[in-house]
């Protein structure tokens, strides 16, 4: 039976409607051979030049046209929104559900039978997943890949990881001005995202784990040529998946989602991967709870050998096999039978990876680390959790008392964090609280709070942090993130005070502020919200409907799929059958 194109009631039609959208497509040069029954497909392209990680995307969309065109489809580009972590302010969390609805409606409202998805920078690939989830036409995402290595004074550099150390040294004295001026031209070589095991890395590979992907297109440098190659293979498969009517919300299942977290386990990915994996599970119908991050991390070991969990880089770990070769290895963890965007199932894609670089990515029974990078952390300071990524933190902090030393909010910290007066010692815990989803507003990556300068100057390396913000992938360090729920809604992190006792137990998985019930709950009384940060506009639809960190920050009417009578309560994840 043949495929019932959506564009053909554009295209198809002998009325005046189709002739109208027939003739004004054929004002830009298309003859009417273009209308004779090809699908057609959509290249979603979050290109920019204020996004330095997508630069280099029209080239890339250039070659998936060539995989349209060869495979019998009329290719046709569209930008979206293009979130560039690096310039936009305060943060692209702000507007990665905005970017969803952009692509979910494009998607919707032109003549597409299927899409190609051209993402990139941290927020693009959630953001695009996330628009097409809720579309649900066929569709197949091409990642832009990771920038060529940095290099510097000889040395490998990472970018955002190693920046961040050079930073530490400048401030305590121990570089000079002159050495971190030469950084500048020797960090960012090429377009494309951050190099290590960052959030951009992280989802690009979670994209290929859930099946969305074509087999290595997760990490292939994007100046390597084989990045256009399987775009051009990607542009051939879209045409096929729309005859095969292969729809993401095949794909997308409880199964696919567990074997992300699997890699991401493995990875010691980015922390921030697990906002976007609840959103995505959101929007399929179901409810993804923290525990199972618990459980899932509990049993996979990290093999990955990358920063910031470990000490190679992006370009190294995919000559080394890439994400392929990493689910070989936790192959007997995953559901093996999920299907993927090639029409065949994860276990048969995966059945001749292979790992070229030991060093770089390790054998299943000889980890980098026993069990996964990212811990979910309870207690009555985080009752609906907290995160951490232990894979990067300092073993002697994993188990930790100290005195808070509280800021208000991100202009607080800037203002007093390198006052000489401060009283905060290596024991301290650093707090930094309104830096939630409402309170920042947007949820920055201001969690890698910077250690004050005297700190750094007497020789400490790390302190415990903790705050309701995210951190960028490429940070290191003991950094809690993500309490939930955050300060502007009145979560306990608001009510923290200078000098109070947190307790942080990584092996228990608790967060504890050591004060007693009746106290918090007397400070909770007397507490009030701050003045929202918007009255008008987007920023006042985002504050009216984000949710909390637990739940994917999402809007709250964009989770699950339309319903006749509205939509209904999520399903609950089922358990892992492994």
């Amino acid at each position: 039976m043949a495929t019932i194109l959506r564009s053909r009631d554009w295209f198809g039609k002998d009325d005046r409607w189709g002739l109208a959208h027939r003739a004004w497509l054929r004002a830009e040069g298309f003859s009417e051979r273009v209308f004779a029954g090809k699908p057609v497909i959509g290249i979603c392209n979050s290109w920019s030049e204020l996004n330095n990680c997508n630069a280099h995307l029209r080239q890339v969309a250039e070659a998936v046209k060539r995989g349209v065109w060869e495979a019998g489809g009329f290719p046709l580009e569209f930008p979206t929104i293009s979130l560039g972590e690096m310039l936009m302010k305060p943060t692209t969390m702000l507007y990665r559900n905005l970017m969803a609805m952009d692509v979910e409606e494009c998607i919707r409202a032109y003549p597409l039978d299927g899409v190609v998805l051209l993402c990139g920078c941290d927020k693009t690939t959630p953001a695009q997943l996330l628009g097409a989830a809720s579309a649900d036409v066929p569709a197949i995402m091409v990642p832009g890949g990771p920038m060529l290595r940095g290099m510097w004074q000889g040395a490998e550099f990472g970018a955002g990881t190693d920046i961040r150390r050079l930073w530490d040294d400048v401030r305590a004295g121990r570089r000079s001005e002159e050495e971190w001026c030469e950084v500048e031209s020797c960090v960012s070589r090429s377009a494309g995202h951050c190099n290590v095991m960052g959030t951009a890395s992280t989802m690009a590979s979670l994209v290929e784990a859930l099946g969305m992907t074509l087999p290595g297109a997760a990490d292939i440098p994007a100046a390597d040529s084989r990045r256009l190659a399987i775009a051009e293979e990607s542009g051939r498969r879209i045409v096929a998946m729309v005859n095969e009517e292969l729809r993401p919300s095949r794909i997308l299942t409880a199964q696919a989602i567990e074997n992300a977290i699997r890699l991401q386990m493995a990875l010691g990915g980015s922390t921030n991967a697990l906002v976007h994996l609840v959103a995505i599970a959101g929007r399929v119908d179901l409810e993804l709870p923290l525990t199972l991050y618990d459980e899932i991390s509990h049993t996979t070991p990290v093999l990955a050998n990358v920063k910031p969990s470990g000490k190679y880089l992006m370009e190294d770990f995919s000559y080394a096999g890439g994400v392929p070769a990493v689910l070989k290895e936790i192959s007997s963890l995953l559901h093996r039978e999920a299907l993927t965007v090639n029409g065949r199932t994860l276990g048969e894609n995966i059945a001749r990876a292979a790992c070229y670089n030991r060093d770089v990515i390790k054998p299943f029974g000889q980890p980098l680390y026993p069990e996964g990078g990212t811990v979910v952390l309870w207690g009555n300071l985080a009752p609906h959790g907290a995160v951490i990524k232990q894979s990067a933190s300092s073993p002697h902090l994993l188990k930790h008392k100290g005195r808070a030393v509280v800021f208000e909010n991100n202009q607080d910290l800037l203002a007093r964090l390198d006052d000489p007066n401060l009283e905060v010692d290596e024991q301290s815990v650093l707090v930094l609280k309104h830096a939630g989803p409402k309170g920042a507003p947007g949820m920055p990556e201001w969690g890698h709070l910077p250690i004050p300068a005297k700190l750094l100057k007497a020789g400490v390396k790390d302190m415990v942090r903790l705050s309701d913000a995210r951190i960028s992938g490429t940070s290191f360090g003991t950094i809690v993130v993500h309490v939930s729920p955050e300060a502007a809604v009145g979560g306990p992190l608001a009510v923290v005070r200078n000098g109070d006792e947190i307790e942080l137990d990584v092996p228990g998985k608790r967060l504890e502020l050591r004060v007693p019930e009746g106290e918090i709950a007397k400070r909770l009384a007397q507490w009030q919200a701050p003045a929202p940060h918007y009255q008008r506009g987007y920023g006042r639809l985002f504050l009216d409907h984000i949710l909390q960190a637990h739940e994917g920050c999402d809007f709250d009417f964009l989770r699950g799929r339309d319903r006749e009578n509205g939509q209904t309560p999520l399903k609950r994840f089922p358990n892992p059958g492994l």
